[in-house]
């Protein structure tokens, strides 16, 4: 296993490293103190990461601009960012430049380790404050007249199918539009169209939302 830590503090570099040693005893680390090194390395074709851990500010940062050419440059490599930083607006914004987790500095060892299995499972990995914070603004009351109709309308303002829900349950466990399609015994394009519509009616913007949202709603 090959994996990139960036951050400017050789203290913090050192310690994910002993840390993440108890993941994989063979792993191999490679260090970047500047937001160029990183990008550098990940568009160096003889560079193959497994994962990428990088930190927010670091020198030469350009914004999360510079994230998402990260997570798009090395497409096949779990991003996610390791920061100081616990600001809603810098976990919503590294999600949406592509990163596949947000773990604060703060966070115990136990938790650092589980959120880097979740997303190594394919799943992506919010921060429990992120994950209120974000409820609080976009979900709506579930009503009594919701219960009684089970599963296909949860929450007032969000109506979905029961197969939608099925769809909406898979995108929760972090699975590809094709393991759906497998899973469902749906095409890649029906998959597709019901996780857009999913998107439509829960009034978010892509997978990582609709989980927060899914994950309330079926409280």
């Amino acid at each position: 296993m090959r994996i990139l830590i960036g951050d400017d503090h050789l203290l913090f570099r050192e310690g994910l490293r002993r840390l993440l040693e108890q993941l994989s005893a063979d792993a191999k680390f490679t260090d970047a103190s500047t937001f160029d090194e990183v990008l550098h390395l990940v568009q160096n074709p003889d560079e193959v990461f497994d994962l990428i851990l990088i930190d927010l500010q670091m020198p030469g940062w350009p914004g999360f601009s510079g994230l998402e050419q990260v997570c798009t440059t090395a497409s096949d490599t779990p991003v996610i960012v390791v920061s100081a930083s616990e600001s809603q607006s810098d976990v919503r914004n590294s999600l949406d430049a592509g990163a596949a987790g947000f773990i604060p500095k703060s966070s115990s060892v136990k938790i650092m380790l589980s959120a880097i299995n979740l997303v190594f499972s394919g799943g992506i990995y919010l921060p429990p404050s992120a994950i209120h914070a974000d409820v609080a603004a976009k979900a709506t009351p579930i009503s009594h007249h919701d219960h009684d109709h089970g599963g296909d309308r949860m929450a007032s303002g969000h109506q979905l199918t029961q197969r939608q829900w099925e769809v909406l349950n898979c995108l929760r466990e972090g699975k590809s539009n094709k393991q759906i399609a497998y899973e469902l015994g749906l095409s890649e394009g029906t998959v597709k169209i019901h996780v857009t519509a999913i998107f439509k009616s829960l009034g978010v913007k892509n997978r990582t939302q609709a989980v927060i949202v899914a994950s309330e709603l079926q409280r």
